[in-house]
């Protein structure tokens, strides 16, 4: 029963949170408790895995592959608790916001947590595209309530963009449902291995470009930066943390567990995906001035590098995309949060209007800082061991360029990251009357220091992590 709780805690917190309405305190009451009961569940599934194995439960006791089956192991319980945690932090950084936060604003968050929870805890092919679906109305709901123009527009191209994925996703389905007569993963698994690989590879790969268009790979990822920059922080720190990386997961879980056994060209077409999707995203953030697009492009750019240790098709390879999987959900959450206190203090998101906060506030500063080089891959910080992790497995298998444009993506990160800090802290504010506010910003620094000490914990003592991440990727169905 444990293995639901995550999907049944954050749907029946959405339904109190509606029912709530008419009263705000006790609405957000509930949600607080229910984003509380999640985090505890999280860990509770998350310590029953490690020490008994995985975790399965079929519906109605239909013995699979006939009936609705979830399953948790180390990877999909990690992912929850990681998802639990940003949801946490999300809500905890609303308290400082200066909007309201009731209405429609707490069902539907938890009811995107819900939808993710549920997409890594499924193990049917056919309800990973309902949980996908959930997650999607849900994220189109936060999206259009600013009611402006400007995020009517970018909910209607998050929108058309992201329903192209979902009719080729479900023609996936459809299709490897026709050849095989199966949708749970460990059926659908046990036929792609008895099967002649050539003739399920058209489907797959449909089902890997649909699953792309969700994770924001290139050249599929237009959705995201026309959207993401129009949310508030909270609500884009936990986009970034869950919607992409959702996408990621299924994908991982797919080529490396379900459909392990798939041409070795998919790998390739698939590393030279990740390779352009790491270049691209980067160059767009080098581009940008607002804070908020640069971090939407280096969600963007961050994929690539997962994307990468899924393509190198090797137990290492997974190890190293959950790492950085792990470590980029908590450290862009971070930077998007830091970002908004800038935006608080300093009054806008365009660099070249703000500046003067190292000196108005130097704890914020430092807060940048990890985060900044957690993100660039600096030791000893988490984000230095997940590259780590990628690039040395990219030069094992003599996948040189792959691992030389990993390295050089992250001098540029770099760059961006010093673009921040030398516009937004270093520089004297362009204002030479200006004063910071006196905003109410203790629950931010709280969340955001605790996401930075995170970073740097992991980075300084990485071993039961890395470790960690090896024993889920050797669970999964192996390599090429």
């Amino acid at each position: 029963m444990l293995v639901l709780l995550p999907l049944l805690v954050p749907l029946t917190t959405a339904l109190a949170c509606v029912l709530a309405a008419p009263s705000p305190r006790l609405q957000l009451a509930l949600s607080w408790a229910g984003a509380l009961a999640l985090l505890g569940c999280a860990v509770a599934l998350l310590v029953q895995v490690e020490t008994g194995g995985t975790a399965r439960l079929a519906l109605g006791n239909w013995p699979p592959p006939f009936g609705i089956e979830f399953a948790a192991d180390r990877l999909s319980a990690a992912m929850v608790l990681v998802a639990a945690l940003m949801g946490a932090a999300a809500l905890g950084f609303q308290a400082a916001a200066a909007e309201s936060a009731h209405g429609a604003l707490l069902p539907l968050v938890h009811g995107l947590l819900a939808g993710a929870c549920g997409a890594l805890l499924t193990a049917d092919l056919f309800n990973l595209y309902v949980w996908f679906e959930l997650m999607l109305i849900c994220a189109l709901g936060l999206l259009v309530r600013g009611g402006t123009a400007r995020t009517l527009e970018a909910t209607l191209k998050y929108f058309a963009l992201n329903m192209v994925g979902t009719l080729l996703l479900l023609a996936a389905v459809a299709l490897l449902y026709g050849a095989t007569g199966h949708l749970n993963f460990g059926a659908l698994g046990a036929a792609a291995r008895q099967m002649d690989a050539a003739a399920l590879s058209p489907f797959v790969a449909l089902l890997v470009l649909a699953v792309l268009m969700k994770a924001g790979a290139f050249p599929l990822y237009a959705w995201l930066p026309a959207a993401y920059h129009t949310l508030p922080a909270p609500l884009l720190a936990l986009f970034a943390a869950l919607l992409t990386k959702v996408g990621v997961y299924a994908l991982l879980r797919l080529l490396g567990d379900v459909f392990a056994g798939s041409p070795a060209l998919l790998y390739q077409a698939l590393g030279w995906i990740a390779v352009l999707t790491m270049v691209s995203g980067v160059l767009g953030a080098a581009y940008h001035w607002d804070m908020r697009r640069i971090l939407a492009f280096h969600i963007v750019s961050q994929i690539g590098y997962m994307l990468l240790g899924i393509a190198l098709a090797s137990p290492a390879g997974s190890a190293g995309a959950m790492f950085y999987m792990w470590h980029n959900m908590v450290v862009k959450g971070a930077l998007i949060l830091i970002a908004a206190m800038v935006f608080r203090l300093a009054g806008h998101y365009d660099l070249r209007r703000v500046g003067g906060l190292y000196a108005a506030r130097p704890w914020l500063a430092t807060l940048f800082l990890i985060a900044a080089f957690a993100q660039v891959g600096i030791p000893p910080l988490s984000g230095f061991w997940g590259k780590l992790l990628l690039v040395r497995e990219s030069f094992a298998q003599g996948e040189a360029l792959w691992g030389a444009v990993a390295l050089g993506v992250g001098a540029l990160t770099l760059y961006s990251m010093a673009k921040i800090w030398l516009e937004a802290f270093w520089k004297p504010h362009p204002d030479p009357a200006w004063q910071p506010p006196r905003a109410r910003l203790a629950p931010a620094y709280a969340v955001t220091a605790t996401l930075a000490a995170l970073a740097l914990g992991v980075g300084v003592y990485p071993e039961p992590f890395i470790a960690f991440a090896g024993d889920a990727a050797q669970a999964l169905g192996g390599g090429r």
